[in-house]
């Protein structure tokens, strides 16, 4: 067993807590490798931006999960030396968990914070898997995210053809019966690069977030798929040979405005994957014999930085709330 503590992480409480306070949202940033939790944390740390590191099922099975825990650790190091011995908070959370058994063993292996997804079930049968992760999880003090509704999309395991809005009138209920510490809604964002036609205009359906709002005010919300599809990055894969379909995102301003609310969690995942496949796709194109994964790596990682630095002050919010 690896307390997450050890670590030198912490879990989402109090983090929530204060940005809730401070009207912004927790950037929450997938990575699989070294180089993208590298641009993580050397953007929020020189931010000063809390941050949650989140892995998928897939993730974790791609880096190993004994590799994560050390590179979970390192990471703490890492803005602890870019902070001068100021560490900003970081937890290390658990994206779309489908079973007991992952979020258990997520836990055993040093995670802050896990996400239960039993929003494909009945009801009763998400009120019952969530209670369960919740039940063990708070042994530990982790931290647990449950979901109801379903967002359209596909993004590792994670696939569903259409939106089933939250409907505000089961959320106290689902409150009551699991002890959940944050709740995944959805209100019209969507998983994955491919989210929405040119020509439309997604809109997130503030109305249902303000309704859910209302019935359970001051508790900790969470907008998943919630990238923007950067229509540069795009433009720039397809230009260095790639193959991309026309996609758009949602708005950052619609995000904006979310985080101002009781939306204290933003993850953003698809567009950190755009930016970092668009850096390579350059150099290999424009150095067709490079052969140096640093080579092309390392400028893929910069581009990935000053995507996640924009994010934190322009779309979140977040920036300079590290140390509140």
């Amino acid at each position: 067993m690896v307390n997450y503590k050890d670590l030198g992480l912490v879990n989402t409480r109090d983090m929530f807590k204060k940005a809730m306070a401070g009207h912004y949202a927790i950037p929450a940033f997938n990575f699989n490798n070294m180089e993208q939790l590298q641009a993580i944390i050397a953007a929020c740390s020189e931010e000063e931006s809390p941050v949650i590191l989140q892995v998928s099922k897939g993730a974790r099975n791609y880096a190993n999960q004994t590799l994560l825990r050390y590179l979970a650790q390192g990471a703490v190091e890492y803005a602890r030396e870019i902070g001068g011995g100021k560490v900003i908070p970081i937890a290390l959370h658990l994206d779309h968990g489908d079973s007991f058994e992952l979020c258990q063993s997520c836990i055993e292996f040093g995670f802050s914070s896990v996400m239960i997804d039993g929003s494909s079930k009945s009801f009763d049968d998400n009120v019952a898997l969530t209670k369960k992760v919740v039940e063990y999880a708070h042994k530990f003090d982790v931290t647990v995210e449950g979901e109801l509704g379903v967002l359209a999309g596909v993004e590792d395991e994670v696939k569903a053809e259409q939106h089933t809005y939250t409907r505000p009138e089961e959320v106290q209920a689902f409150l009551n019966g699991t002890g959940v510490d944050s709740l995944a809604i959805s209100i019209g964002t969507s998983h994955g690069a491919y989210k929405f036609k040119p020509g439309t205009d997604p809109r997130i359906r503030l109305d249902i977030l303000k309704q859910i709002e209302e019935r359970i005010p001051g508790f900790p919300i969470v907008l998943h798929g919630s990238s923007s599809v950067p229509q540069e990055y795009v433009k720039m894969i397809n230009q260095y040979g790639g193959q991309l379909k026309d996609a758009i995102g949602i708005g950052e301003d619609q995000l904006r405005e979310a985080s101002k609310s009781a939306v204290c969690k933003i993850n953003i995942d698809s567009d950190g994957r755009l930016a970092m496949t668009a850096g390579v796709r350059k150099v290999l194109m424009e150095k067709p014999a490079e052969f140096d994964p640093r080579k092309y790596l390392g400028p893929a990682r910069d581009m990935l930085k000053e995507l996640y630095k924009h994010k934190v002050i322009n779309v979140l919010g977040s920036a300079h709330h590290a140390f509140d």
